[in-house]
């Protein structure tokens, strides 16, 4: 009889994406998927590999607002209720948490009905969720080698297995890294992530647009823009005579990350992982406004590793970034060491780790 995972998942790409990979390496294995998430996602995420979605009301609060914890607490539990009574006719063999409010619900039902269960922390910094629940539950996984704010109980026993990326990332990391020739063509991707992408947006082009004329004429931008914001980074580019092609998001990313020489981008857990994964050097501006700054512990992994440079927010201006870009992208050498640094942190197979952990925990 195949075995059966609800993999719990909040509704931002940072929770989905690794949780599909998982889902798609326990398929693989001959196991079925369920998707426990909240009701927006639970009829959104379509291209999800799961036979059953289930919609869990579910709901999150601020930090001191006592009533809206109440009612964040309220509705979790009602959700935990409807998790119930679907797992009596799934019959889950594991529960996969990975995050996010939306995961809480069906996390809190596996407890309730001492389900086996396991939880995985994308952030270098564990979440709000799954910080009220790492005591409890079975296993603990997470992408980074440090884990802060996790209960110390918790933090000496997780488990590092890397942060699950899509079958087409982890195809890059079998592709060496060629740095751009010394008259050659460069090529440089901006990616902007689900928050805070206006800043890049609009940074990124004037930056450039200040970049000695030899470098600009060589340059290639490929650029994702908030769609309010689109209209004034084409411009930017225009006078710049830079090509470049923006667009709010890229289906292709695996390719695109694949022929970049240089990666600029938000410090999420799947964007600094997937730039490892790829061993592609980055210039990496964390989200200031990140609750515990999770996404500057992010950063930490590969600056730290000599894979990326780290620019604050409150340092960041269009000269410092300019500047930044023309060191770099004018020494194709450090460019190639920086790479070879990226992905030395890499753990390319951390779908498949993530799978071992979940069969081994599964009743």
């Amino acid at each position: 009889m195949q075995k059966v995972a609800v993999v719990a998942a909040g509704g931002t790409g940072g929770h989905l994406f690794p949780a599909q990979a998982l889902a798609e390496a326990l398929i693989a294995r001959g196991w079925r998927i369920v998707l426990a998430s909240d009701e927006r996602v639970a009829g959104l995420a379509q291209d999800f590999p799961a036979e059953r979605r289930i919609g869990l009301s579910a709901a999150t609060y601020r930090p001191g607002d006592p009533l809206g914890m109440a009612r964040a607490g309220l509705a979790v539990m009602g959700g935990a209720m409807q998790a119930k009574t679907a797992f009596r006719e799934v019959r889950p063999n594991v529960v996969v948490g990975f995050g996010g409010y939306p995961s809480a619900p069906a996390l809190v039902a596996a407890l309730m009905s001492k389900l086996p269960t396991v939880i995985h922390e994308q952030n270098a910094v564990m979440g709000r969720t799954n910080r009220l629940l790492a005591g409890r539950v079975t296993r603990v996984a997470c992408a980074f080698p440090t884990l802060q704010k996790a209960p110390a109980k918790v933090a000496g026993k997780a488990v590092v297995v890397g942060n699950p990326v899509r079958p087409p990332i982890r195809a890059l990391a079998d592709l060496p890294y060629t740095p751009p020739e010394p008259t050659g063509p460069i090529r440089l991707l901006v990616t902007g992530g689900s928050q805070g992408a206006r800043l890049l947006s609009e940074l990124v082009p004037e930056a450039i647009r200040i970049l000695p004329d030899d470098l600009r004429q060589r340059l290639t931008v490929q650029q994702q823009t908030r769609p309010e914001s689109m209209d004034v980074a084409r411009k930017a580019y225009q006078e710049a005579m830079v090509q470049a092609e923006i667009a709010p998001f890229f289906r292709d990313m695996a390719s695109r990350l694949a022929a970049a020489h240089l990666v600029v981008g938000r410090a999420g857990a799947g964007t600094v992982c997937e730039f490892a994964v790829a061993g592609k050097p980055a210039i990496l501006v964390p989200l200031a406004i990140a609750l515990d700054d999770d996404q500057g512990q992010n950063a930490r992994l590969l600056a730290e590793a000599g894979g990326a440079e780290v620019a604050r927010e409150h340092q960041l201006t269009v000269e410092s970034l300019s500047g930044a870009l023309e060191k770099l992208l004018s020494n194709p050498a450090r460019l190639a060491r920086m790479a070879a640094s990226a992905r030395s942190v890499a753990i390319p197979d951390a779908a498949e780790r993530l799978a071992d952990l979940v069969e081994a925990t599964a009743r």
